[in-house]
């Protein structure tokens, strides 16, 4: 069930009137969601399979910002890598491939110590150590999660506006016992203006097509 990012006692503070239908303020939060290509804005569980470029140690995590899950240290909870067979143009040492398969089956995963990777909190950022080969993995499966904990202004504000702009678009039947969410889905590039766009930014999911 969709979560509104605005409280009943917010309304009035944030410009909308206080009879403001309370499905009105889940819809508009639900095509937040849907804008940021994310089942929510709040702490959520992701499992994300990354490839790494040849030579490369680093990838960098679809959904931002990382945040911890209560009770948790970090935001990564489980990290599975695996050195697989490269790509064609990926071989860059011949030998250590060919060492790297004496001693593991290629495509094998293998599990990391979430604490050994270096993550950074801004960019969502993470650095893997190499392995005892000296390979780096071409392959991760990271569970970490993502999102906000409180809702900050940004987004109160973001739905707020959201509703305004469905109240004010006289193409969308809006009555306070009933929202064509279908309707609303349909106008959402109109609903989603710039200023909300704008405020949505740091929430939108990277790389998800």
């Amino acid at each position: 069930m969709a979560v509104g990012y605005l409280s009943p006692v917010e309304y009035v503070e944030y410009g909308l009137g206080a009879e403001t239908a309370d499905n009105l303020i889940t819809t508009a939060s639900a095509l937040m969601d849907a804008y940021c290509r994310r089942p929510s804005l709040l702490v959520t569980q992701y499992v994300e399979r990354l490839r790494l470029t040849a030579g490369a140690a680093t990838v960098r995590l679809s959904y931002r910002p990382l945040a911890n899950a209560e009770g948790a240290t970090s935001p990564l909870s489980q990290v599975r890598v695996r050195y697989g067979r490269p790509r064609r143009g990926e071989m860059i040492d011949m030998f250590r491939e060919q060492v790297a398969y004496a001693f593991a089956m290629p495509g094998s995963w293998s599990e990391l110590d979430p604490a050994s990777v270096d993550i950074d909190l801004a960019s969502a950022e993470l650095n893997f150590p190499a392995n005892l080969l000296g390979l780096s993995y071409n392959e991760a499966e990271v569970t970490y999660t993502s999102g906000v904990a409180v809702v900050p202004d940004a987004l109160k504000v973001a739905c707020a506006q959201l509703v305004k702009n469905v109240q004010a678009m006289p193409a969308v039947n809006v009555k306070s016992s009933r929202i064509d969410t279908m309707q609303l889905e349909y106008f959402s590039s109109s609903l989603i203006d710039g200023q909300v766009q704008l405020l949505l930014r740091p929430y939108v999911a990277e790389r998800l097509g």
